[in-house]
């Protein structure tokens, strides 16, 4: 079964909930300090000392409900706003000369949190209506507004609409990055699962197909369908349909290091030894060069790394000839492992490589530096006619990407 990789991404307007709840407790004990403050100005003092407490307790037992917009309900809002707007008309009731003295309501500047919170759970459309009934609130209990008024009913219903805007604004790019993200996802996934067909079913397809054609015969035949087999699974590599398979792990298996201790090395339980991997490449007619000391890297980046060394070699017995030599040489620096193999080969014609992918043939631009790609190191490819080709692997100790592996 594939590996699935997991993104946790954070609401871009989380923050924004955040800030309204802590608005919302300051502006509750602004208003009760300074109707404490201001208490010799009310008339009915016990009208304000009834919606304050009223206000206070509302306000700390629905913390929860503007935690995020999933927890902020509609009918919440109602109250919640319904709460202001009593509060705004009440004003006149405990202080006879609100109406004619340009002073603060009974709720202050907490009605704006309430506006607030529609702005965030709804938008500007969901602002400006909150914040228009809040306008009309505050010029019905002045009774003859001044130009203060006026300027402040205005300053909320702008700020409101435009914090409405911007939260739809962050929704809709957070919407289109989550859908960029699964698309990218999906392309690495299926070049992921190419390079598992191109390492495996087309490698022995092409090798039925030379042999076939070699022997003659019924065998011929034989080589004629794989060879039709492997074109249209080409086509299917190229396309992005492709089917699942896997890249044998057990040679990784039998090269974990258990409890390795060193200084910039992959942390964890486990880290496997490079060279392990690509000892077995060696023969007489490849030379493996290895560092004294085990080359360690994670599981994951160990067995990408050395299937790309296997895509490299496997182009080398197809395309170099059989009388052909090659060489594995690993270096182990502080920051990044290196690998590079090189031949002594006929090289690559210039512009073969991009014929090849055109014709479905991914062995480079797959196998090998897709490969690295995804573990974030380079893939680079140098060959002069007649002189060999060389291709050099280059991957961090600590992989910035997510090598794709069975598991």
């Amino acid at each position: 079964m594939a590996r699935r990789e997991r993104v946790v991404r954070m609401s871009v307007e989380q923050p924004l909930w955040r800030a309204l709840t802590a608005y919302r407790v300051l502006t509750m004990l602004y208003a009760v300090l300074l109707a404490v403050f201001g208490r010799e100005r009310y008339d009915r003092p016990w009208v304000a000392v009834v919606f304050l407490t009223v206000l206070a307790v509302w306000t700390l037992a629905t913390l929860p409900k503007v935690s995020g917009a999933v927890a902020c309900t509609k009918r919440f809002l109602v109250v919640d706003l319904a709460l202001a707007l009593t509060g705004i008309l009440l004003t006149p009731l405990a202080d006879f000369e609100a109406q004619s003295v340009d002073g603060p309501t009974l709720p202050s500047i907490w009605t704006a949190g309430a506006v607030l919170a529609f702005a965030l759970k709804g938008g500007w459309r969901w602002a400006a209506f909150a914040s228009t009934l809040v306008a009309a609130a505050n010029i019905v209990e002045r009774g003859e507004p001044s130009r203060d008024t006026f300027h402040n009913v205005l300053l909320v219903w702008v700020a409101s609409i435009a914090i409405g805007y911007v939260v739809e604004v962050a929704r809709a790019s957070e919407r289109t990055l989550a859908r960029a993200l699964e698309i990218e996802a999906a392309t690495r996934e299926r070049e992921r699962l190419a390079r598992d067909i191109h390492d495996s079913v087309l490698q022995v397809l092409a090798m039925v197909q030379r042999r076939g054609t070699a022997l003659g015969g019924e065998a011929a035949e034989l080589g004629r369908l794989a060879g039709e087999q492997e074109v249209a699974l080409r086509t299917l590599v190229t396309s992005g349909l492709v089917p699942a398979t896997r890249v044998s792990e057990d040679a990784a298996e039998g090269a974990v290091v258990r409890s390795v201790e060193v200084d910039d090395e992959p942390s964890g339980p486990s880290a496997c030894d490079l060279r392990t991997l690509l000892a077995p490449h060696a023969g007489s007619r490849i030379t493996f060069a290895e560092p004294g000391a085990p080359v360690l890297l994670d599981p994951a980046t160990a067995r990408e790394l050395a299937a790309a060394v296997g895509a490299a070699l496997d182009n080398v017995r197809v395309h170099a000839g059989k009388d052909a030599q090659a060489w594995i040489l690993v270096e182990d620096w502080a920051d990044e492992v290196i690998v590079t193999v090189r031949d002594d080969g006929p090289g690559i014609p210039e512009g073969r490589l991009a014929q090849a992918e055109g014709e479905g043939r991914m062995g480079v631009a797959l196998s090998i530096r897709g490969r690295l790609r995804d573990l974030g190191g380079t893939a680079e490819l140098v060959s002069v006619p007649g002189q060999g080709t060389e291709v050099e692997l280059k991957v961090p100790k600590v992989s910035r990407g997510k090598a794709g592996s069975a598991g």
